[in-house]
C-alpha cells in the first residue's frame, strides 16, 4: 500500500497503526512497559536526561519529508517556510536535502546564512519589513524579496546599489478563503497580505515595480492560507495567478518567469484527521499550470512552492510532566509543566491534541480530562476532553505528538518560565539542538532598576 507522508493513513503492517501511533513519526515504536520510542530513543529517558517540557525532533521523518515533496515536485522550487521552526540544524537538514528556505525577518536571515545556507536561495518575506530587513536582505544577497505593499518598492529600490538589481515578486490576494481557522485565510480580501486583484492594487504594483530599473519583476506569488486539506484552493489560485499574468503581457508585455503558490498544507493532529496528500496537489496543480498556459499561450513559468508545517510538525513531539490532577465537579484537570508558553496554538486557533501517557503501563479505565498548563490563564489548555488513563497522577510523562512546527517558534517569556530545549533523535542517539532558556538568560537581558 502506498501512502503519502503527509496522510494519517499507514500500512496494516505499520507498528504505530494499531496503537493509536498514526500521527506520530515513522520510527515510532511502543514497547510493553508503556514506554515509547521515536528514532530508537526511549522518550521517559529522553525526559529523564534533558528534564521536562523537551521537544523532540526526529531528523530521519524531516529529512524524508524533504525529500517527498523533492520528488513530488521534481522541476520546481521546493522551499522550506522557517517560520514553521528554525535552527541551525534543521536550516543545515533543509539544504542538504535540496529545499530553498523562506524567511520573514532580518534574524531568520542572518541565522540561515551564517550557518552556511546559500543566500541566493532564500526567498524574504513579510507584509511589514522593517529597513533591517530590507537592508540585511540586499547586503547579503538574497535570491527573491516578495513585496507586500506599494510603499515597499520605493523603499526596496533605494538601497539596491547601482550596478545591481533585486529580484522580487509581487504577493497577489487572488480572492479565495482556504484554512483551517478564520486566523490562518490569508488569500482573501479582508486580511492584512498581499495586493488586491479586485481593487487593482497588484496591476499597481506591477507598473510601478517594472518602473524601478534596480528591480527585476520575476514573478507573483500568492499564499491562501494555512492547514488546507483539499487541493482545490490551490488549483483555484493557479487559474487566478495564470489569468493576471496573462493581462500582464496585454499591458506590458511582459511574461514572467515564476510563480510561487506558497504552502499551508494541512497535517493531522490527530488520528483519523484529514491531511493534504503532496502527491495529488502536484499531479493537480501541475497539470493545471500547463494547461492552463496553453490555452493562453502563456510560456509555463517554474513554480516554487512554500512547506513549513508539513515537512517538520509531524516529525515532532513535546513531552510534559503531570504536576497534578485536579477533580472539579465534572472536570479533571491534568496540569503539566508547560503549555501555552511553549505551544500557544490551542488558544489562538482552537487545534486539538492528542495526548499520550508514556514511561508505564496503566490498565485503568480511560477517562475524558483536560490537559492544562501551569500559566496564570483560564485558556491555557493544551487538550480538552481527551481520553487518559483514570490512575493518571502526578510524576506521569505525557506526550504529545505533531509538535514539530508553530511551538518553539511561538513560545514566549510567560511568567518567566523559560522556552524548552529541542532535542534530535536519529539512529538511537540524541542531541541538543537548542538548549534550555534558563532564568539567567532572562535575567541578563533585564538590565534597568
Amino acid at each position: 500500500m502506498s501512502v503519502s507522508l503527509t496522510s494519517p493513513l499507514v500500512p496494516a503492517s505499520d507498528p504505530r497503526a494499531t496503537d493509536g501511533l498514526t500521527v506520530w513519526p515513522r520510527s515510532t515504536r511502543p514497547d510493553r512497559d508503556g514506554d515509547v520510542s521515536v528514532g530508537g530513543v526511549s522518550l521517559a529517558e529522553t525526559a529523564a536526561r534533558f528534564g521536562t517540557p523537551v521537544y523532540v525532533l526526529d531528523e530521519d521523518e524531516v529529512r524524508e519529508r524533504c525529500r517527498t515533496y523533492r520528488t513530488a515536485f521534481p522541476e520546481a522550487d521546493v522551499v522550506y517556510a522557517a517560520k514553521a521552526f528554525l535552527c541551525r540544524a534543521m536550516a543545515h537538514w533543509v539544504q542538504e536535502e535540496g529545499l530553498g528556505l523562506d524567511v520573514c525577518s532580518a534574524g531568520e536571515l542572518t541565522l540561515a546564512v551564517t550557518t552556511g545556507f546559500p543566500p541566493e536561495k532564500i526567498i524574504l518575506h513579510g507584509n511589514a519589513k522593517s529597513p533591517e530587513d530590507l537592508d540585511t536582505a540586499v547586503r547579503l544577497g538574497v535570491g527573491r524579496i516578495v513585496v507586500d505593499s506599494t510603499s515597499e518598492i520605493a523603499r526596496l529600490a533605494a538601497i539596491v546599489p547601482h550596478d545591481s538589481r533585486q529580484q522580487v515578486m509581487l504577493r497577489v490576494v487572488p480572492g479565495i478563503a482556504a484554512g483551517g481557522h478564520a486566523k490562518v485565510r490569508t488569500g482573501t480580501e479582508d486580511q492584512k497580505f498581499g495586493l488586491s486583484i479586485t481593487d487593482g492594487s497588484a496591476q499597481h504594483a506591477v507598473a510601478r515595480v517594472l518602473g524601478q530599473p534596480r528591480l527585476e519583476l520575476v514573478g507573483l506569488h500568492c499564499h491562501i492560507g494555512s492547514q488546507i486539506t483539499s487541493v482545490k484552493p490551490y488549483i483555484a489560485a493557479v487559474r487566478r495567478m495564470i489569468g493576471l499574468m496573462t493581462r500582464i503581457r496585454e499591458q506590458h508585455g511582459v511574461e514572467l518567469p515564476q510563480l510561487n503558490i506558497g504552502g499551508g498544507h494541512g497535517i493531522a493532529y490527530r488520528p483519523g484527521e484529514e491531511s493534504l496528500d503532496v502527491q495529488a496537489l502536484a499531479g493537480r496543480v501541475l497539470t493545471e499550470l500547463h494547461d492552463g498556459c496553453a490555452k493562453v499561450k502563456l510560456a509555463v513559468p517554474r513554480l516554487t512552492i512554500e512547506p513549513g508545517r508539513a515537512v517538520v510538525g509531524p516529525a515532532g513531539v513535546c513531552v510534559y510532566r503531570v504536576l497534578s490532577v485536579k477533580r472539579t465537579g465534572s472536570h479533571t484537570f491534568v496540569a503539566v509543566d508547560g503549555g501555552m508558553s511553549d505551544n500557544p496554538r490551542p488558544a489562538l486557533y482552537g487545534v486539538r491534541y492528542a495526548p499520550r501517557l508514556i514511561g508505564r503501563h496503566s490498565t485503568a479505565e480511560p477517562r475524558l480530562v483536560t490537559v492544562v498548563g501551569r500559566h496564570c490563564e483560564a485558556g491555557d489548555v493544551l487538550a480538552d476532553e481527551v481520553p487518559l488513563p483514570e490512575d493518571v497522577h502526578p510524576g506521569d510523562l505525557l506526550a504529545v505528538p505533531v509538535a514539530g512546527a508553530y511551538h518553539l517558534s511561538m513560545a514566549s517569556g510567560y511568567n518567566l518560565v523559560g522556552r524548552p530545549p529541542v532535542v534530535a533523535v536519529k539512529d538511537g542517539a540524541a542531541r541538543t539542538l537548542v538548549r534550555r532558556e534558563s532564568l539567567d538568560d532572562m535575567s541578563r537581558r533585564d538590565i534597568g532598576l
